[in-house]
């Protein structure tokens, strides 16, 4: 049976930001029921009452209680760092794919160079500097290529060790980043290491927003 509450409890699950502002309770719920009302009444096949959307929305904030409650918290001393001038390519992998990364390699300085490659099931993704585009390019040229990006630019900070056992550290970086509008083109990670791959020309907004985002998280 179809429930004015079912229908609240569906689309509320849909949006990750509703979700956690009404667990947090820092939502009107009497906007928030005007707002949802049409699709409720849509499947509902009736016109629901405000009274009742918002009764099921308060009863909903007592079902998710602490569920927005993170644990994940970033250290004092975390640092940013910036690397810019980047590039990235995406080809498809193949079975000589391996091989023919391996050519990168001895381009690439361990002191000053920036390398990241990720292979996926069907496709291999490469960020480097770009002054290495065109050695890159060159050995990548009987290969696949799927997209090319310019004008990147990488925001790494450190993460505790313990990330792999507390949730929430992705999740903290992507929403602020979603409320202000800041496009993450890749998230590259290592066990201690967090790297953002985002457009050079977001760098000076982002900065301050990452920064922001570690300290009032730590």
């Amino acid at each position: 049976m179809v429930t004015i509450s079912r229908i609240v409890e569906k689309i509320i699950e849909e949006n990750a930001f509703l979700e956690e502002a009404l667990s947090r309770k820092i939502i009107n719920y009497v906007a928030l029921a005007e707002e949802i009302k049409p699709r409720i009444d849509r499947e509902l096949k009736e016109n629901a009452k405000i009274s009742a959307i918002m009764m099921a929305l308060r009863r909903l904030q007592e079902k998710l209680g602490n569920k927005f409650a993170r644990k994940a918290k970033f250290s004092k001393d975390s640092e940013i760092f910036i690397k810019s001038d980047l590039f990235e390519i995406t080809v498809k992998k193949s079975s000589k794919t391996f091989s023919v990364i391996q050519e990168i390699y001895p381009i690439i300085d361990p002191e000053r160079d920036f390398l990241t490659i990720t292979q996926g099931i069907t496709q291999v993704t490469i960020i480097a500097n770009r002054r290495n585009k065109e050695k890159i390019l060159k050995i990548l040229h009987k290969e696949k290529i799927y997209k090319e990006l310019d004008d990147l630019a990488c925001l790494s900070t450190t993460i505790p060790m313990n990330a792999i056992d507390e949730a929430g550290y992705f999740y903290i970086i992507t929403r602020a980043f979603a409320w202000e509008d800041i496009a993450l083109i890749e998230i590259v990670s290592t066990l201690t290491e967090l790297n953002l791959i985002i457009k050079e020309k977001d760098v000076p907004k982002a900065f301050i927003l990452f920064k922001d985002t570690i300290k009032n998280n730590s």
